[in-house]
């Protein structure tokens, strides 16, 4: 028998809306082996198994859904992202600058506690999974209507959804570092 988890889509959602301001260039067309960064992480969602794609920010050559209210960091970004899913789903969020991330690590985000409404790895905010449904909606709303910065946190949204936390083994925490100033990506890209 299907649970409830296994009827709704698994949507991966790439966070590539950011003004890349600590890089100095825009994260998301850094070469990583060939290739822009973006699409990689996008291989790496399809790798996961995702039944469809979305990219937050203005990204017209990867059909990026645009901030409905720019300026609300990656909460606007997944706000705007759910206006444009209509029907329940699991969303798998990735950010843009985390490379070393494997499709298997995500699976096993995907896979992993089911029945869990929220879910992300110990001590890490992303990746992360959540249930997009009418409670999930409103409560991004309200957070992005909010005039303190750090409750338009995604810290402050899992908080929120109660997110429940996965163990890491040190090699699957090692894929979990994002590079988000020139240093840790040339450290990285080595």
């Amino acid at each position: 028998m299907a649970t409830i988890a296994e009827d709704r889509p698994c949507i991966g959602v790439l966070l590539a809306g950011g003004q890349s301001s600590r890089m100095g260039c825009d994260k998301a067309l850094l070469d990583w082996h060939g290739q822009p960064l973006i699409e990689h992480q996008l291989a790496t969602l399809r790798a996961a198994g995702v039944d469809a794609l979305r990219v937050s920010g203005e990204r017209p050559a990867h059909r990026g859904v645009a901030d409905l209210a720019p300026q609300l960091g990656p909460v606007g970004g997944l706000m705007s992202v759910a206006a444009s899913v209509t029907a329940e789903a699991e969303l798998l969020v990735i950010p843009v600058d985390m490379p070393r991330l494997s499709g298997a690590l995500l699976q096993r985000l995907r896979t992993e506690r089911r029945q869990a409404r929220s879910v992300a790895f110990a001590e890490h905010v992303l990746p992360w999974r959540f249930r997009l449904d009418a409670a999930s909606r409103a409560l991004l709303q309200t957070l992005a209507q909010s005039a303190e910065k750090r409750a338009r946190s995604l810290r402050a949204l899992q908080a929120a959804m109660e997110t429940e936390a996965l163990a890491l083994s040190k090699d699957e925490a090692a894929q979990l570092v994002d590079c988000n100033t020139p240093e840790l990506w040339n450290e990285m890209s080595r």
